[in-house]
């Protein structure tokens, strides 16, 4: 994300919790790289787990300063549901 985007936090977490559109939350670890903030540890497994693709377009909502809702679309701008599977359960998130 540009670094201008982070002018909305207050301060920059070290991690955010993504939570997809069935309510299954994962933990990434945030990193500043090539003046933007990136999404580091834990981004390609999720990614990797909800089948994200070139072409997909991929959104983020920050509904708290530490949580970040992301909804995907397939490359026909069908929105993906992802269930949480057992697969999952090792890298999730813990509430």
């Amino acid at each position: 994300m540009p670094l201008d985007f982070t002018k909305h936090f207050t301060a920059v977490p070290t991690e955010f919790k993504l939570r997809n559109n069935t309510g299954c939350s994962w933990r990434v670890t945030v990193k500043l790289m090539n003046g933007r903030v990136t999404l580091d540890q834990g981004w390609a497994t999720f990614a990797a787990v909800h089948q994200i693709k070139i072409g997909y377009m991929v959104t983020f909502k920050l509904p708290t300063p530490d949580t970040l809702k992301v909804i995907i679309f397939d490359d026909d701008g069908i929105e993906v549901v992802n269930k949480c599977g057992k697969h999952e359960k090792v890298f999730a998130a813990r509430d």
